[in-house]
């Protein structure tokens, strides 16, 4: 057994503590414990595929702390958002943790948001511009004209984007 620290919490970080198993053959498992994180890893891992391993579950479980520990309420900021900018209020918007590329995505059929768990410690005004670039794609599916045209009504939008891009 190990224990490793990984920061990146939103509270700091939780201490890791890795525990070799002759039981697992293949997988890994993670989760918290008493404020532990403990990875549970087959026993024949070298130290490389140990610290890899630990270092991806780790970073899935504080990602999944961080959004679980922000006072962000995604539905108010989008209704409010949505009434401001006179836009469709999404059915259902949330935070995700597998969006690696994306900052956001809408599904256009069923009004489902998608926000990356990246942005749970970006500045107010840079979430609100991503929140209002996926429900301007409830009435615009596409990056057009019309898209551009009610997207430029955000104030700081080309700030946004500029900090988005730096970020990324």
């Amino acid at each position: 057994m190990a224990f490793v620290e990984l920061a990146d919490g939103p509270a700091g970080p939780l201490p890791i503590k890795v525990i070799r198993s002759q039981r697992r053959k293949k997988s890994s498992a993670a989760r918290v414990v008493n404020g532990v994180i403990e990875i549970r890893i087959p026993s024949w891992m070298n130290t490389i595929q140990e610290t890899e391993t630990v270092e991806a579950l780790a970073a899935r479980i504080e990602k999944k702390r961080a959004i679980s520990e922000t006072a962000i309420d995604l539905t108010v900021r989008a209704r409010t958002l949505a009434t401001i900018y006179k836009l469709p209020v999404p059915l259902e918007i949330k935070w995700v943790t597998n969006q690696t590329t994306l900052w956001g995505s809408c599904s256009f059929e069923d009004g489902v948001i998608r926000i990356s768990s990246r942005l749970v410690s970006v500045p107010d005004w840079v979430l609100d511009y991503v929140i209002l670039h996926e429900i301007t794609h409830l009435v615009e599916s596409d990056h057009g004209p019309e898209f551009h045209r009610l997207m430029q009504r955000y104030p700081k939008c080309e700030r946004a984007e500029g900090f988005l891009e730096a970020l990324g």
